[in-house]
């Protein structure tokens, strides 16, 4: 039997919003992948503290949602790809088959810009295009700018190509040529066993909406 499908929502996001709206689940159902959708800490019905130090635990609190699965493949958005490749460097058996989009360089950069935090925690400036989307990500009534600004603030897990280079399981690396998270190279020459889409002409937000990065995912896991 093919292995469950864990969804990884990004910063601000859940996975209703994430993933559902986009027909996700739908698609990996016609697949027959059981589905496994948390929401990660400080976001959708988890909770959301707004004490840094919280989100200390937040890739093991997503392990719990799978935690009675022998193993599982995952798909990852931003945050949520981080998430999954920390875990995934930690305890590579748990994982067939691993998607991470909307990630590349920035994974090596453990510190968020201050502007971004601040666009997150107070927003910004209506002319500034690059912070945009972060304010109204946090300003969405589902969300808590409070307890985004504070997971942002964390001290997270390291990520570097000597811990990345732990992961054992295929990973299929997402990037749109528009989005501010590459370039892709540092991380695809970290990972051991490693398939890179480029999507031409798409941005960070609009990578886990876009066919192409839709279709090459259930290829992947198909395997």
């Amino acid at each position: 039997m093919a292995n469950p499908v864990v969804l990884v929502h990004g910063l601000g996001s859940s996975f209703q919003h994430g993933w559902v709206v986009d027909g996700w689940p739908d698609l990996l159902a016609e697949e027959g992948r059981e589905v496994i959708g948390p929401d990660l800490l400080g976001h959708g019905s988890a909770p959301k503290p707004t004490d840094p130090a919280a989100y200390g635990r937040l890739e093991e609190l997503l392990a719990e949602s799978f935690v009675d699965r022998e193993q599982v493949d995952a798909v990852g958005f931003s945050l949520g790809a981080r998430v999954l490749l920390t875990l995934a460097a930690s305890a590579p058996e748990r994982f067939g088959r691993l998607v991470v989009m909307g990630v590349g360089a920035n994974l090596f950069d453990r510190t968020p810009r201050q502007a971004v935090i601040d666009a997150v925690e107070h927003g910004a400036d209506p002319d500034d295009i690059a912070l945009q989307p972060f304010d109204r990500l946090a300003a969405d009534p589902r969300n808590d700018r409070a307890a985004l600004g504070a997971l942002l603030r964390r001290d997270p897990p390291v990520l570097d190509a000597e811990r990345l280079s732990r992961i054992t399981c295929p990973v299929l690396v997402v990037l749109g040529e528009r989005d501010f998270s590459g370039p892709a190279g540092p991380l695809v020459e970290a990972l051991p066993v490693v398939e890179l889409v480029s999507l031409p002409g798409v941005d960070h937000f609009s990578t886990p909406k876009h066919f192409d990065a839709i279709d090459a995912t259930l290829r992947f896991l198909r395997g």
